[in-house]
């Protein structure tokens, strides 16, 4: 405020004039040099926004969306020298600004950010189409239209007659082995992840059950009396437990010989094959079965007994055969979801099957154990199943031995000490540093680790470590995109996705997760381009071709999932 004096018969009259700069019209256009969370945030929430800027900004505004008045106001931080992004930055801290509403940043000579709301449950609407997106990868059924509305197909890949490769110890004859999702981008399916992100599935719904309702999600199961969440996860539980051979040993993979055209599911039909069979995807599904049977017990006891007797007869195959490493045979060339070293895969499972049993033969293995608690960038199917266990265990403490309880306690704490640590000082406020392929995953995985902690000691800054991880898959990250398709004002237009690519509707299929900045490029070799010089965090572009950064996959979307439901639970 400024004084103007002005004298009238001797009098001198003061009036107060406001000198706040009048800030235009947002409009349509929207400056990518200011990165947030282009959903929203909670009202008690840390609210930060990236100003990528060498220029001397000192002040940003909180704009109403309807109004277009200014509500807040705040200095920029100091400048940041941010190396992995490449970036000169400045942080616009809005916290202390609480009020529910529709929202942009504005900055004088940058514009204004992509708006976005503060507000009770801001995530939940991102949470549910992450589920959802679980549905358009549905294999064996027709989409229709009620439930998929414009994303509708024929059905695709019935898997009612797949032929055993010889890989998988049968010379002739075939096995029906339908429903399931596809995997990723492809239209295969592999037990090894299907295994996994059922597992970190399920986790949140021992954790937080009836998250979601009976007839949330609209799918052809909806009304049935249970949530439609479980529903989503019993139609991929359906196909792995089809995946089991007599003597208990799971099969690898279901799977053409090479990966399909960018064609519709109903267009790709050339011949599948059961493919291999070995040690880590048979641990793998012990540990996914063991769980299912107890989510399932309360709602079908039959179903569960079968999934709890499936579990015990892979673990006991996986005990006569605990080294049988899967390789792709000469002429299979699509996902092998490898792996040399089975002892997480071993813990996993033996865990779940002593929380689902109380048998203390599975405990007294649990007790040989000598594990690692720290988190490497892509511990993803290979690795993070020892976290998978110590997780249920930690929910188990009545069924631990207090020492073993410990331990694990111990050890999750301080592992998410030093990636909240992390947060403090990496680019974008996030934990991840070594950007890989699906690195987004290893973002929201690193959160999971966080948010068991938080579940343990409601310490303030697990909270808000695991939100800004969230704010970075939502669009405060180097490339300024919401990573989830669908969702936000710059989401991803053109994933690896074979539906999307051809079903010749402009938005691609909602709700799913691209992998993000992947510094590898592998697919540079096929002709993917990316900026020159581009750095790690923006290791990452907005193309169909971009399997290496810009595919989907399962066990990216889990963590997705259970980091959106966890946050929706504990933000009330």
């Amino acid at each position: 405020m400024s004084r103007i004096i002005f004298l009238y018969g001797g009098l001198v009259l003061l009036f107060a004039v406001s000198c706040k700069e009048a800030i235009p019209n947002p409009g349509d256009t929207f400056s990518g040099q200011i990165r947030l969370n282009q959903i929203g945030y909670y009202p008690n929430a840390v609210k930060k926004a990236v100003v990528v800027s060498e220029m001397d900004q000192r002040k940003f505004s909180v704009v109403d969306s309807h109004s277009g008045e200014p509500v807040f106001s705040g200095e920029l931080s100091g400048q940041l020298d941010w190396e992995l992004a490449g970036e000169m930055v400045r942080i616009a801290d809005f916290s202390e600004f609480k009020k529910t509403g529709s929202y942009h940043i504005y900055i004088k000579d940058i514009g204004f950010s992509f708006p976005f709301e503060i507000k009770e449950h801001v995530l939940l609407p991102v949470f549910k189409g992450s589920i959802k997106g679980l549905y358009f990868q549905r294999a064996s059924m027709a989409l229709d239209e009620k439930h998929a509305s414009q994303w509708s197909r024929p059905l695709g890949h019935p898997d009612d007659s797949v032929l055993y490769h010889p890989s998988s110890g049968k010379q002739s004859g075939s096995l029906n082995s339908p429903k399931g999702w596809y995997d990723a981008g492809d239209y295969n399916k592999y037990v090894v992840n299907a295994s996994f992100p059922l597992g970190q599935f399920f986790l949140l719904e021992e954790q937080y059950p009836n998250s979601v309702a009976d007839g949330d999600l609209n799918i052809p199961e909806s009304g049935n009396g249970i949530s439609d969440y479980l529903d989503e996860l019993k139609y991929e539980m359906d196909w792995v437990l089809t995946m089991q051979d007599e003597d208990g040993g799971m099969f690898h993979k279901l799977t053409t010989k090479n990966f399909e055209g960018m064609v519709m599911p109903h267009e790709a039909t050339n011949q599948k094959y059961i493919v291999g069979k070995g040690t880590a995807a048979s641990l793998d599904f012990a540990g996914a079965a063991a769980q299912a049977a107890r989510i399932f017990m309360p709602y079908d006891s039959i179903y569960a007994e079968k999934c709890l007797q499936a579990a015990k007869k892979a673990y006991n195959w996986s005990l006569e055969n605990p080294q049988l490493e899967f390789v792709n045979p000469e002429d299979i060339s699509t996902g092998q979801y490898g792996d040399t070293n089975f002892d997480d895969e071993f813990f996993w499972a033996t865990s779940q099957l002593f929380i689902t049993t109380s048998d203390n033969s599975y405990l007294e293995h649990l007790k040989k154990e000598d594990i690692d608690f720290n988190y490497s960038p892509g511990d993803g199917w290979t690795k993070f199943m020892r976290f998978m266990g110590i997780f249920t265990l930690l929910e188990n403490k009545s069924l631990v031995p207090d020492e073993l309880y410990g331990t694990f306690r111990e050890g999750i704490l301080n592992t998410a000490d030093d990636l909240t640590m992390r947060t403090k000082t990496n680019d974008y406020f996030q934990c991840v540093d070594d950007f890989q392929w699906g690195s987004n995953s290893d973002v929201l995985n690193t959160a999971m680790i966080i948010a068991q902690a938080y579940r343990l000691e409601k310490k303030p800054e697990y909270l808000t470590a695991v939100r800004q991880a969230a704010d970075y898959i939502l669009g405060n990250n180097a490339v300024g995109y919401s990573f989830v398709t669908g969702f936000g004002d710059n989401p991803p237009m053109f994933i690896h996705h074979r539906q999307s690519a051809a079903d010749g509707i402009v938005d691609p299929v909602p709700g799913l997760l691209s992998g993000g900045p992947n510094k590898d490029k592998q697919d540079v070799t096929d002709g993917v381009v990316y900026p020159e010089n581009v750095t790690p965090m923006k290791s990452w572009v907005d193309h169909e071709d971009s399997y290496a950064s810009n595919e989907i996959c399962l066990n990216w979307n889990s963590p997705l999932t259970y980091i959106l439901g966890f946050l929706e639970q504990e933000s009330k």
